[in-house]
């Protein structure tokens, strides 16, 4: 049996190692962005001179023709479902038995005057980096448009080599769509802290073209001139979907359509990763989740039932990271910038760095439900596994300790955010657990 994936990002690549492991099916995968399989999220670390290309790479070239994984540098156009064939913008036609749609994720662009110029760009794929290094330098500003994760990632890019941002976001705060407004405020000060020029309730109206088919300007709904050099677009991303769109074959909405399985409505197709949308997403869960994680687990779910193991597709209690400039981020479970009334919260926040700590509980029954965690380390093994038992939030901070991943050394906060829950809500709790490997390791067993 012939399996071609499209699409080498973490998904479908995923997807091929673990049909290798299940199978000795024929594998093929392609893609038009880059020849090896590279980690999308470390292509800011390659612009600020943390890493090289190379070191992006997990494996190493020979692992693909060890592991018979057939590589095709090439662009699919059009897909017959009916022939099982792919036809390619090289010329040549490919049949499949098996089909896996990895396509990914492009940039939002909203329709602005200008959003198709050189020096526009998104930061998504190796090209955005590329051109992005294209225009850097003598670059004497660039303005950013968007005010989430990747917004502030190509803004911390520029401004490591020390090339002034305007960085516009829309709403009234940072990100306060997905951040409670604690977090979302502390990330607007380390923001203007790091000499960012942070211009909130600010949107794109237009792109200036400096009258050579470039970027000179941006002009701001408050009828506002930016010079620059260069606009990012990070406005969000939605499913690269379109050369399968109009195929009356491949249902879509958003995304491609998919089941508990990862089938989409052709026989013997797959879609996974960031085009995917799920027809009955579990509750609390979008159909369309563009992270890593469920990336991954979407393409090991695909790849057991193309091998004939029935496997629903369980992404579990949700989780996902990030860094804003110097403070690293973590959220687990169900936190929400405007939660209803039972959802309460206990918020710490260190008086003078930027450590901040949510612990999100039912008021109903008191069960710890989700954490935010910025500029601290929590375990997230211990912290899935108290969501997932329903553990009260009087049992999660007398065992505290367990969480904490930071180094031994490292100051810990247990007990300044115990005797708050007790000040606010008249307990007498303390730290029962020991802050050990052994600890979290019996805990974990229980």
């Amino acid at each position: 049996m012939h399996i071609v994936i499209i699409g080498n990002g973490i998904s479908g690549v995923t997807c091929a190692r673990h049909i290798r492991k299940l199978s000795d099916h024929q594998i093929t995968i392609i893609s038009s962005e880059t020849e090896y399989f590279f980690s999308r999220t470390a292509l800011m670390y390659i612009y600020m001179g943390h890493m090289r290309f190379k070191d992006t790479q997990p494996y190493e070239p020979w692992f693909w023709e060890k592991n018979r994984i057939d590589l095709k540098r090439d662009h699919v156009i059009d897909v017959d479902t009916s022939s099982k064939t792919l036809k390619l913008k090289s010329g040549k036609n490919l049949d499949y038995d098996k089909l896996v749609l990895a396509l990914g994720s492009a940039s939002n662009k909203f329709g602005w005057p200008g959003q198709d110029l050189k020096g526009v760009g998104g930061l998504y794929s190796f090209q955005d980096l590329e051109q992005m290094e294209t225009f850097s330098p003598g670059l004497k500003r660039a303005v950013i448009v968007g005010g989430g994760l990747i917004g502030i990632e190509m803004a911390e890019m520029f401004h490591s080599r020390h090339i002034p941002v305007t960085f516009l976001v829309r709403e009234k705060s940072y990100w306060d769509m997905v951040l409670p407004s604690e977090e979302s405020e502390m990330i607007n000060h380390t923001i203007v802290h790091h000499g960012i020029d942070l211009r909130l309730e600010t949107e794109l109206k237009e792109i200036v073209d400096d009258g050579k088919g470039a970027a000179c300007a941006v002009v701001t709904n408050k009828g506002e001139r930016i010079e620059c050099g260069y606009v990012g677009l990070t406005a969000g991303v939605h499913p690269n979907i379109g050369f399968v769109k109009d195929n009356a074959s491949i249902e879509t909405q958003k995304g491609i359509l998919v089941n508990e399985f990862l089938q989409t409505s052709a026989d013997d197709v797959y879609a996974i990763g960031d085009c995917a949308q799920m027809r009955n997403p579990e509750e609390g869960r979008r159909p369309v989740e563009a992270v890593w994680y469920t990336g991954r687990m979407t393409g090991e779910t695909a790849a057991y039932n193309i091998c004939g193991q029935s496997v629903s597709y369980d992404p579990g209690i949700w989780f996902n990271s990030a860094k804003f400039l110097d403070i690293e981020y973590q959220t687990y479970g169900t936190v929400l910038a405007k939660p209803p009334d039972h959802h309460k919260s206990l918020v710490w926040q260190h008086p003078k760095e930027d450590i901040l700590v949510r612990i999100v509980y039912d008021d109903n029954d008191k069960s710890a439900i989700g954490f935010n965690l910025f500029g601290i380390r929590f375990r997230h093994e211990v912290c899935e596994k108290w969501i997932k038992d329903k553990t009260p939030i009087d049992d999660v901070l007398e065992h505290l300790s367990l969480a904490n991943f930071d180094p031994e050394f490292y100051p810990s906060y247990e007990h300044e955010i115990i005797t708050q829950y007790n000040q606010q809500n008249g307990k007498q709790l303390s730290n029962k657990s020991k802050r050990s490997w052994d600890a979290v390791f019996s805990f974990l067993n229980t």
